[in-house]
């Protein structure tokens, strides 16, 4: 039997903008996919972006989060907060990136942790890098060319356009 009238109750990020969002509900859109602790290469003459399965010293790779967290910004300078302004922007993050996703005005996959409950559908869905990436301590910098991801490769990485 059906409530006459009952609607059903949207859920944060279909309610609010990106710039609304408490701390806590911004952190809880990342889906500990990891794919922005990869290093990416730039090609400098055709700004082309190519993301390689190397990944930051930091990164746990059986929970795909990062190790130092709270000051990673300081251990890692060059790492980058994802902000609205950054997730409009950045051509680096994967096209499954919640942050991403309901920047450009999409919703979340159904594997996501806030929609499946548990963050072990992400890994089930295959949509992180657990098992696909190596660290950075095992890598000269000058060889990363090396371990740019190939279309023909495991890991599916794909960005948005």
């Amino acid at each position: 039997m059906k409530l006459v009238g009952q609607q059903k109750t949207k859920s944060f990020w279909q309610e609010k903008k990106l710039t609304e969002f408490t701390p806590e509900e911004w952190e809880s859109l990342c889906d500990g996919c990891a794919q922005c602790c990869l290093h990416k290469l730039e090609d400098e003459d055709s700004g082309d972006l190519y993301f390689t399965n190397v990944a930051c010293r930091f990164l746990d790779h059986e929970t795909c989060r990062c190790s130092c967290y709270e000051d990673r910004s300081v251990i890692v300078p060059d790492c980058l907060q994802v902000t609205p302004q950054l997730a409009m922007e950045a051509n680096w993050l994967p096209a499954t990136c919640a942050y991403r996703l309901l920047a450009v005005g999409e919703d979340l996959p159904e594997w996501h942790p806030l929609l499946s409950g548990s963050v072990q559908s992400v890994f089930d869905a295959g949509a992180s890098i657990r098992g696909r990436a190596i660290s950075e301590e095992y890598i000269h910098p000058d060889d990363l060319p090396n371990y740019i991801v190939d279309a023909d490769d495991d890991v599916e990485l794909v960005l948005l356009e």
